[in-house]
């Protein structure tokens, strides 16, 4: 369960130190390598919700097994990418190669619970935290190390491995009969239900990767609405939808957590990825200095998840995440061309912290809040809500980049933080007054 989830964050995270040698080898700014990210987290944004489904329905194994394939043929086929639109292909099917294993681990984890009759296993999941989004924040590190070796081929290459890896785990040891067994509900999947999803995404990020007041991007944008519109109607009426709206709106505290990891991953990935690209092309580092300036955020986000793991409670991880991410993004204002090296180290450290609280407060946050006879889609649906803030984060990005990783830029995209990171302290606020958090 680990291994397997650490498949999808460290590929999110070794990328943001490759998009400016990516861009050079294939002559492109920066607006459009940000593909790069829109197209994996649009594949995962949609399948995660998908794989959790399915999870839910037929089991953790098969879907596992199935999806950690697709990593090691993605992978190889970005290594041998002759061009930038073949890449985002890859990028696409790794994506959906990576949706498959979070939801398995959390559905495993509810049917362990359920037969030894724990509450909520604190130690576990702050494991799975750790493998599936604090290990994030080491990837610019790895990825950096692997340029420096071999170039940025080889961030593409290492899923290989990783996908063998899991495979044979996979078969050694995951039960063949382990889902929570469900409600007398029918055995099936909304496929228009999940279209329909997958197209307002895709649509709505079409407008968003190069808003302008143009006949060509305002249809755009209508067709994003429109297609919202229908998704809402026809999962109100079908009886076993893609997502149950109806469940969902009904359970309050849920649609919190689920915002709540919205904006937390909006400021964590528009930070990882600014930053990064602001230190190669304006601080004049490497791919590979820029990934181990990045290493103290990556070891202060792990060592705080670890620190804080063996509690349940959330409220403390919940306001301690939401207010360093407040700090970081004014930090982020600060910093410019000659900022010494330590002072920059130390503004990663600060933006480490809230990746490690925020994750852990809302994944245990939805471990009690969702139905057990849909945990693997509710998981699957909060790993969707980390992908849509990397959208946004990647339109950010387009749009603060687009004549290329200036100070000017970075200090447009701290703003832009400010006002995420305080849209996220008003939810904080509004769930522990509502006494929906532990």
């Amino acid at each position: 369960m680990l291994v397997g989830s650490v498949l999808n964050p460290i590929n999110s995270s070794m990328l943001a130190v490759a998009l400016i040698p990516i861009g050079a080898a294939f002559g492109v700014p920066p607006s459009q390598t940000a593909w790069l990210v829109t197209g994996l987290y649009l594949a995962t944004a949609v399948g995660q919700p998908v794989m959790g489904r399915l999870v839910d329905l037929f089991g953790p194994r098969p879907l596992y097994l199935f999806a950690t394939s697709l990593v090691g043929i993605a992978g190889l086929l970005g290594a041998l990418a002759p061009n930038l639109g073949v890449l985002i292909g890859s990028r696409v099917l790794l994506g959906f190669g990576t949706s498959a294993a979070y939801p398995a681990a959390m559905s495993l984890i509810r049917s362990e619970a359920d037969r030894t009759g724990m509450d909520t296993p604190a130690v576990i999941l702050s494991s799975l935290s750790i493998a599936n989004q604090v290990i994030a924040v080491i990837g610019p590190t790895l990825g950096g190390l692997l340029i420096g070796l071999g170039g940025w081929h080889l961030i593409f290459t290492i899923n290989v491995p990783l996908s063998i890896i899991c495979v044979i785990l996979g078969s050694l040891w995951l039960p063949r009969t382990a889902r929570v067994r469900g409600t007398g509900r029918s055995d099936r999947l909304d496929y228009p239900g999940a279209a329909l999803f997958a197209a307002t995404l895709v649509s709505l990020m079409l407008f968003l990767m190069r808003p302008q007041l143009s006949t060509w991007y305002l249809l755009v944008l209508a067709l994003a609405l429109a297609l919202g519109v229908a998704f809402v109607i026809t999962q109100l009426r079908v009886a076993e939808p893609f997502i149950d709206l109806r469940v969902l709106g009904g359970n309050r505290p849920l649609i919190l957590t689920y915002a709540r990891q919205v904006l937390a991953y909006v400021g964590a990935y528009s930070f990882l990825y600014g930053f990064t690209q602001w230190l190669e092309e304006s601080r004049g580092l490497n791919a590979s200095s820029a990934g181990l300036l990045l290493l103290p955020l990556s070891l202060a986000a792990v060592l705080v998840t670890a620190a804080t793991g063996r509690s349940a409670l959330i409220r403390g991880k919940l306001l301690a995440g939401c207010l360093f991410l407040v700090m970081a993004a004014a930090a982020q204002l600060l910093v410019g061309p000659s900022t010494p090296i330590w002072l920059l180290a130390v503004v990663g450290v600060i933006a480490g912290v809230p990746q490690g609280l925020n994750n852990l407060a809302n994944q245990t946050a939805l471990y009690q809040q969702a139905d057990p006879a849909r945990i693997g889609s509710s998981a699957g649906l909060l790993r969707t809500c980390v992908y849509v803030g990397a959208l946004i984060s990647a339109a950010a990005n387009a749009h603060f980049f687009q004549h290329g990783a200036t100070t000017a830029g970075l200090h447009a995209m701290g703003i832009f933080l400010l006002v995420v990171s305080g849209l996220l302290v008003l939810v904080v606020v509004g769930s522990i007054e509502h006494g929906w958090t532990a």
